[in-house]
Formats: C-alpha cells, sequence, structure tokens
C-alpha cells in the first residue's frame, strides 16, 4: 500500500516551483555543498544533484520519507555525493555547527502553518554554516513573512508562485568596531 503526501504530512516542492527555483540558481549549483532541509520527498536535492552539485545532504525527520530519498539516490547512482540524516533540523544545525561544516546553498522548506521557519531561520543565522557568499532560500505561504535581515542573513529577494514565496537570503558580514 503507498502512502499518500497527505498522510505523511510532506506538501512538496511543485514542479513549477522547483523549476523556477533552478532558473535562478542557475550556474550556481555546479561543484556547490546544497542543503537541503526539511527534505520531503527529496526532489529539491536531487535536481541540485542533476545540476552538478559536488554534495547534497538532506535532512528530514520522518522515518519513511527519509527512507524514500535513500531508494531514490540509489536509483539514480549519486556515489558519495548525498547523504539523508533522519534527524530534526535545528539539531542538525547544532551538530553541523560543532563540526565546522559548511555549505553553500541552504533550502528549507518546513510545512507551512508551523512556526518551523522561523526557529530554523534564526538558528541558520546564528550558526556558521553557511559559506562567504553563501545563499539561504527559504519556501514559505505567502502569508508567511520573513524579516528583511535576521542575525548575519539579509534578505535580497522574494519570488511569487501563487501560494508559495521563495525567499532569498545572502550572509553578510557585520561592521567590525575599532
Amino acid at each position: 500500500m503507498k502512502t499518500s503526501h497527505k498522510q505523511t504530512g510532506i506538501r512538496p516542492t511543485t514542479g513549477k516551483v522547483r523549476e523556477a527555483l533552478f532558473d535562478i540558481l542557475r550556474g550556481t549549483v555546479e561543484n556547490a555543498l546544497f542543503l537541503d532541509l526539511y527534505a520531503g520527498t527529496g526532489a529539491v536535492g536531487m535536481n541540485a544533484l542533476r545540476e552538478g552539485a559536488a554534495e547534497v545532504i538532506f535532512v528530514e525527520e520522518n522515518k519513511k520519507s527519509a527512507k524514500k530519498i535513500q531508494e531514490q539516490l540509489k536509483k539514480i547512482s549519486t556515489g558519495n555525493k548525498s547523504m539523508v540524516l533522519t534527524k530534526k533540523v535545528l539539531s542538525f544545525i547544532e551538530t553541523a555547527e560543532l563540526e565546522n561544516q559548511k555549505f553553500d546553498i541552504i533550502f528549507l522548506d518546513p510545512p507551512y502553518h508551523t512556526d518551523e521557519m522561523e526557529h530554523a531561520i534564526s538558528a541558520i543565522s546564528s550558526a556558521p554554516i553557511l559559506n562567504r557568499g553563501g545563499t539561504v532560500i527559504a519556501e514559505h505561504f505567502k502569508k508567511k513573512q520573513l524579516p528583511g535581515s535576521i542575525n548575519n542573513l539579509k534578505k535580497i529577494k522574494e519570488y511569487n508562485y501563487g501560494d508559495t514565496v521563495l525567499t532569498f537570503f545572502n550572509r553578510f558580514e557585520s561592521q567590525v568596531r575599532k
């Protein structure tokens, strides 16, 4: 018996939004270290692999969903370019910071009607896991407004697709006082 997305609570990024995302990212994904938080079906991270990402880490707390991502990755034979972690996003961010892991592109698509987005963005902005020049992309419901800056992240652009918004943040360095 197949499990539907309604049963797992997963709301996959639509093909239209995913296509638009990778059109926007064109030229930046190749050789990038890509982090797919709240990976769900893994479609965004798999797209990053097809675009030439050096490595993609999928973080998905739902064990069934994480297993399905692993099965899909075996089918497309990614070698050592991908890893699926079954854990909570905030726990992963803490671990990544402790292990000094860094990423070029961080994509997050938490459940729309929760406060996960605020917690995750705050954790990402506080932890030095985004490489200089890196980008954080938050997929969220259009009625959820994200601030213009959060710690060392600054909003650079928003793209609207029906009820879905992609908000892009870049890392900026704070001014050092002399």
